[in-house]
């Protein structure tokens, strides 16, 4: 009951107004019952509409509102959980016990309360905020683990026997060594130091990749993983701040090094062809706050969104990519493509061949200074509403059916129209070789734009439809390189990042093509099938053997003589390597 004293400055107000909810039902029942007050009236006075002043008086007669004069406390009046297991709550906080610490004592000794209700007890008793302890102080407890700290220098090759998760990422280890990429990262002038010289941590970051580790903060959880320590040649694998640090050393020049000194190196293994290739944008999405990133359009998400821009251009033959940038602000992706020709032609003494790409990718200007360069070029047309209204006056009898050599394809007869055109912001009289294609699938007739005028019109539609294989090039980077697991905000780390999926497809392309019936399976589909196995690996003193687990696609593998070289690894003092199945 409350005993508390009440000022009464108005009595008579007092009862009229009554404030208390207990008190206006009092007296509105009174004026009813007691005086004869009309309901409608005594519940105007008192602030009840008609309907809810009948439900009071049917309550009231029921007996369902108790005594007016006495509050009736709410809640429980008891704490049966707390009370029960005070006293103990408090003899072991006296031993200088956490919350945490005491919630995990009574759950062992079948006591179920939780930490809020506990910080409660201790609040009541009086106790305080536990100072920091030091390590020998807390009660033993399962801790985390501390990693060593990569180290070349106390990278260890004595006898032993581990297994390791990423064992089949050895079957890479002939490629590197075969391209030298220790000579490549020096040859580039990568940083590095003493503990992690540059060609370590290129390859520690490079194994990352071939894993599919989709972020560097995830590698924590490899840190323990002596396979992959083995693998980049140092005692552990180098954690994520050293790998974000190492990302932001390097800047665009580094990076254009990197790929001319990888390029050089694959022309031995025969893999690029180098006469097409595919162009393409692809904007990675960025979901953090940074009033520097710039809004791109993402067509997977049909919107313009903080991204970015990413430039990759993609070998036709082998669907290798083979330039990267990702180092690209606003007003400079259309003039990409000349840099891309200036980078090949620096590397190879020639511009490329043939180019295809999408219609927002460049400008007719552009297109200009390609074909004055040589370059043949394979493009759509934008659809604005003078080509609009061109396609749909075509008279019936001017489409010609073509049949395409495209035997898994629905549609397989399109109909075309080939005429020569002339683009005013292209040359004011140079023409343009122009197809118009209809029931290809699309909604809309498709305008292929190109100054190849000697190719057949079933021969540009044809490889202009082999130009999406590019977009599954992007899909597979993006579902297991996780190219769209933005690695910064910052574009310099992106731009390396994106490289190291350039190369690390290059190597998955390179395995594919020794195993038969899967030469144009993805990186995705190989690590699933070959690749995503526990190993056991045995270091000895003169080779380092790893057995495969047993699994249904070996018999590919053994089929395919990776497993019959016996290669020396630099980095491993010239131990050999030798891959088995059991």
């Amino acid at each position: 009951m409350n005993t508390s004293p009440i000022q009464i400055t108005d009595p008579a107000r007092f009862f009229c107004e009554p404030g208390p909810t207990r008190q206006r039902q009092y007296e509105a029942l009174r004026a009813f019952y007691a005086e004869g007050l009309p309901s409608a009236e005594a519940a105007r006075r008192y602030g009840y509409s008609p309907g809810s002043f009948r439900i009071l008086c049917l309550r009231f007669r029921r007996g369902e509102i108790g005594d007016f004069f006495r509050d009736v406390p709410h809640g429980p009046k008891t704490q049966p959980k707390k009370d029960r297991v005070r006293d103990l709550v408090v003899a072991l906080r006296k031993q200088s016990l956490s919350v945490y610490d005491i919630h995990r004592q009574l759950r062992e000794r079948g006591e179920e309360l939780s930490v809020t209700a506990i910080t409660e007890v201790l609040r009541d008793e009086g106790f305080g905020r536990l100072p920091r302890r030091r390590d020998e102080e807390r009660p033993r407890a399962p801790r985390p683990e501390r990693a060593a700290v990569a180290d070349a220098r106390n990278f260890s090759l004595a006898p032993r026997s581990f297994e390791s998760q990423f064992g089949a990422l050895f079957l890479f280890l002939p490629m590197l060594a075969r391209l030298d990429l220790a000579g490549i990262a020096e040859r580039c002038g990568l940083p590095g130091s003493k503990m992690i010289p540059a060609a370590h941590a290129l390859r520690s970051m490079l194994a990352l990749k071939l894993a599919g580790t989709d972020r560097k903060s995830h590698v924590m959880d490899l840190v323990f993983d002596e396979g992959l320590a083995l693998f980049s040649g140092l005692n552990c694998t180098p954690k994520a701040t050293y790998l974000a640090q190492y990302s932001s050393s390097i800047d665009h020049h580094k990076v254009l090094d990197l790929t001319r000194a990888w390029l050089r190196a694959l022309e031995g293994e025969k893999l690029l062809g180098g006469t097409s290739f595919d162009l393409d944008f692809h904007p990675i999405p960025f979901f953090g706050e940074d009033e520097f990133i710039e809004r791109h359009y993402l067509s997977k998400r049909s919107r313009r969104q903080e991204s970015v821009l990413c430039f990759l251009a993609n070998d036709a033959e082998s669907r290798v990519f083979c330039y990267s940038n990702a180092d690209l602000r606003k007003g400079e992706e259309k003039d990409e493509i000349l840099r891309f020709v200036e980078f090949w032609e620096g590397l190879h003494g020639a511009v490329p061949a043939h180019l295809a790409f999408d219609s927002t990718l460049t400008t007719h200007g552009n297109l200009r200074k390609l074909a004055e360069k040589g370059i043949v070029f394979l493009t759509l047309r934008r659809r604005d509403a003078s080509v609009v209204r061109e396609i749909a006056n075509q008279p019936r009898g001017a489409w010609r059916k073509v049949t395409l050599d495209v035997p898994h394809r629905k549609y397989r007869t399109p109909k075309v129209i080939d005429q020569r055109v002339v683009l005013r912001r292209y040359h004011p009289t140079a023409l343009l070789r122009q197809i118009l294609v209809k029931d290809l699938g699309h909604e809309k007739p498709t305008v292929i734009l190109t100054n190849d005028f000697h190719s057949t019109p079933k021969a540009l539609i044809t490889r202009y439809a082999r130009r999406m294989l590019i977009e599954n090039g992007l899909a597979d980077a993006v579902d297991f390189f996780h190219l769209d697991s933005l690695s910064s905000a910052v574009a310099l780390k992106v731009d390396f990042d994106v490289l190291l999926t350039v190369m690390a497809s290059a190597l998955y392309r390179l395995l594919a093509r020794r195993l038969k019936g899967y030469e144009r399976a993805t990186a995705a589909q190989l690590f699933r099938r070959f690749l995503h196995a526990p190993a056991q690996v045995e270091v000895g003193p003169e080779r380092v053997l790893v057995t495969l687990p047993k699994r249904a696609h070996n018999p590919i593998l053994v089929a395919s003589g990776l497993l019959d070289q016996r290669t020396p690894i630099p980095w491993w003092g010239g131990r050999t390597l030798e891959i088995r199945v059991r």
